[in-house]
């Protein structure tokens, strides 16, 4: 017998005046996946995580996470779900201690047991040693390991990432992949939103393409190469998204800088 989905849409819709972003998407997604969850600028994959967050509640179908319509109340289901935003408001007059104590404390975890965590999790990803100096003073990749930290700190089932690589170097992209992988390993589900098909590629366990309001593609990479004789992420999105002049676009943009003159 199949188990039950963790997160299962019927039939999603969504309009913003003038404008209908999401057209009936239907989904299952199940234990120990993680999807990778692509599609054009506007194409609905913003819109699909604020509802699945619980944000956004005025949508047509149904959704359910662990079997609990998202229109009731979900105080319980979002105990047990994480998020990375892509453009995430952090309290930068905090410490990394100060922040994650607090977040740990919002999700009923022990002040004490919060913060012995966080310094654990800061340590592993080398933020050690600033535990206790205000995030104002770090660099884009340094709040965006003190985001993710604050996503997992209690143990999600489900972790929604929205560009989570957002900032990080190519040493702190390989970890946070290699964590998403094990994390799968052990039961947990992860929905993957991002625009850099190379990484998106390389950790889904399933891969579904949105495109005006609707799923174009749903599988794994190897059912989705099939389909492209180049066999890369990229060109099959572009393919499927019907999308096949960026390389005359980037020409009639620099020779619009250049004044079509060329360069020595």
């Amino acid at each position: 017998m199949e188990e039950a989905p963790i997160i299962s849409m019927r039939d999603l819709t969504m309009e913003y005046p003038g404008k209908r972003v999401l057209d009936g998407i239907s989904l299952d997604v199940h234990r120990g996946q993680i999807i990778g969850y692509i599609g054009p600028n506007g194409a609905g994959k913003s819109t699909t995580l604020k509802i699945l967050l619980g944000l956004i509640r005025d949508y047509g179908g149904t959704v359910e996470i662990f079997g609990h319509d998202l229109k009731e109340e979900d105080r319980d289901v979002k105990r047990r779900i994480g998020y990375v935003p892509e453009n995430a408001e952090i309290y930068d007059t905090l410490t990394p201690m100060e922040y994650l104590s607090f977040i740990g404390e919002l999700y009923g975890i022990d002040r004490e047991a919060a913060a012995g965590k966080a310094a654990t999790l800061m340590t592993v990803l080398g933020l050690g040693d600033v535990l206790h100096t205000r995030i104002s003073s770090f660099s884009k990749g340094m709040r965006q390991k003190v985001l993710i930290i604050s996503s997992l700190l209690h143990d999600p089932d489900i972790l929604f990432l929205d560009e989570p690589l957002s900032g990080l170097d190519a040493n702190s992209v390989m970890v946070v992949k290699d964590i998403l992988a094990v994390l799968a390993e052990k039961g947990k589900t992860i929905f993957y939103s991002s625009h850099i098909m190379d990484v998106v590629e390389k950790i889904s366990s399933r891969i579904v393409l949105l495109h005006g309001g609707h799923i174009a593609a749903d599988g794994t990479f190897e059912e989705l190469k099939g389909q492209d004789a180049d066999g890369t992420l990229e060109t099959i999105f572009n393919s499927l998204t019907g999308f096949d002049a960026h390389e005359q676009t980037a020409r009639q943009f620099v020779d619009a800088v250049t004044g079509g003159e060329e360069v020595d």
